[in-house]
């Protein structure tokens, strides 16, 4: 099939769902390449003018490994060219950030992006975790520090209202122990209302090719960013959806991974094609981040010929975050979606 640098996704998805809207752009409407470190190809993150690497290194895949493997991971990651670094407490409920505090000693810092999170939603909560987090990273500020995990509309409402974790963040600004603001988000609900209530630099968001595929996952939240100016940054990008019924597990994790380099290439390739995204993120083990450099190194927006391969793959695989939108509709008391995700307390305590 001749390869298209324009392309439009329209026909039936999986579950019979009609995805009459454009999944992908032309190749001069996605984020311009501008520049390469070791090979690694480079991008502005949006407004903020920082320039990082498509690729983030995982902070969460600190949680299995001792000390030497996290110092001998990150120092590869960062001689193959990746420079942003994202973390979060949640991660293993503070080793990761203990991990990493140790793992970027010696390293030059100006040459980093670090990123961190916070779950705390009022003023108070979010400057002890902010505070801490900056002592187990043993830096005096975060490039990028965002409000982890929203789901419930009422989570916005307190973290941007009187009193919220917001009024923490933006004094932090001022006294220069934050750069820019973001936030994650598992539901289109939280992330579009988050989107509208304050001028994020970044949206840290799900953006996948079976998501997109089954039921339009990411399109929403991928329009409102590009109106808003708002970079967005790709997780679950090498996802290949829940672990059906039945089927034994090949890792001990909430949802299937892209293992293969060709399928993990494809799929990751689709998450950086789309308009706004800037940065893809690996699952978190250092051997499926390995893969995910060699991929990035070797970036061209997606081809329709590759599409069309993935939309036939999403026909095989069940959707992630379908059971997310379901809990914002059923409410805050729904209880946790995927009880062995880190986001909920499960898989993220690892030691």
């Amino acid at each position: 099939m001749k390869r298209r640098s324009f392309i439009k996704v329209i026909g039936g998805m999986a579950g019979g769902y009609a995805l009459g809207v454009t999944c992908a752009w032309a190749r001069e409407s996605t984020v311009p390449i501008v520049g390469e470190r070791n090979g690694m190809p480079l991008r502005k993150l949006g407004r903020t003018g920082a320039t990082v690497s498509i690729v983030g290194f995982p902070g969460l895949s600190m949680t299995r490994d001792p000390q030497e493997t996290c110092n001998r991971a990150l120092r590869q990651a960062i001689e193959a060219g990746v420079n942003y670094i994202d973390n979060a407490p949640a991660y293993g409920n503070g080793v990761c950030e203990e991990r990493m505090g140790v793992a970027l000693q010696g390293l030059n810092r100006d040459e980093l992006f670090l990123a961190c999170k916070t779950k705390r939603r009022d003023a108070q909560g979010c400057r002890e975790e902010l505070e801490r987090s900056l002592k187990r990273h043993k830096t005096d500020h975060f490039d990028l520090y965002q409000l982890h995990h929203l789901q419930f509309p009422e989570e916005v409402e307190q973290a941007l209202g009187p009193g919220g974790a917001m009024e923490t963040i933006l004094k932090a600004r001022e006294e220069g122990k934050v750069r820019f603001i973001g936030f994650s988000a598992h539901t289109t609900k939280a992330a579009l209302m988050a989107l509208e209530r304050f001028d994020f630099d970044t949206v840290m968001f799900p953006i996948n090719y079976v998501e997109l595929f089954t039921f339009g996952f990411g399109k929403e939240v991928l329009e409102k960013a590009q109106q808003k100016g708002a970079a967005v940054l790709a997780i679950k990008a090498i996802s290949a959806g829940a672990w059906p019924p039945g089927m034994k597990r090949t890792r001990q994790w909430w949802y299937r991974c892209e293992e293969e380099p060709e399928d993990l290439a494809r799929a990751l390739h689709f998450a950086l094609s789309q308009r706004g995204v800037v940065v893809g993120f690996s699952s978190a083990w250092f051997d499926l981040f390995e893969k995910t450099i060699a991929a990035a190194k070797r970036f061209q927006p997606i081809s329709q010929e590759d599409v069309e391969r993935l939309q036939k793959r999403a026909l095989q695989a069940h959707s992630l975050f379908k059971r997310y939108q379901d809990a914002v509709a059923a409410g805050p008391g729904f209880g946790p979606v995927w009880p062995d995700s880190p986001h909920e307390g499960g898989a993220g305590r690892l030691a």
